[in-house]
């Protein structure tokens, strides 16, 4: 079964994305900061990270830059899903290292559609 970390402070947006993700067979784990995130990511990694952006203590952005500079998590795929969706938050996040960005509200289709491209099996 695969494995994604959710780090999301909404709970309506966590509560959506949790479902997505469990009708399609994942098992999910959920942070709310990225202090939690950071404990929950190091083992045994996720599958598959979906990050927000605006975050009690560190941003999504921040948390996509340490992972992709770290050898360690620089493979997991990353997702940032935020209501900040102007061309400027998507190329600031892609040049992060996030491997897709989805606007809030996140719809399903969307989503399953972006997990098939960045994870295999």
């Amino acid at each position: 079964m695969k494995t994604v970390l959710i780090v999301e402070d909404s709970l309506t947006d966590l509560a959506i994305m949790k479902g997505c993700f469990q009708k399609s067979g994942w098992s999910v784990l959920t942070a709310n900061s990225g202090d939690e995130a950071n404990k929950k990511i190091a083992s045994p990694a996720p599958d598959l990270i979906v990050l927000d952006v605006i975050l009690p203590d560190k941003s999504g952005f921040e948390i996509c830059r340490d992972l992709k500079k770290n050898p360690t998590t620089s493979k997991i795929p990353v997702i940032i899903c935020s209501t900040k969706n102007t061309d400027v938050d998507k190329m600031w996040g892609n040049m992060l290292g996030a491997d897709a960005y989805l606007s809030k509200p996140v719809q399903h289709e969307d989503l399953m559609e972006a997990i098939k491209r960045l994870v295999k099996g």
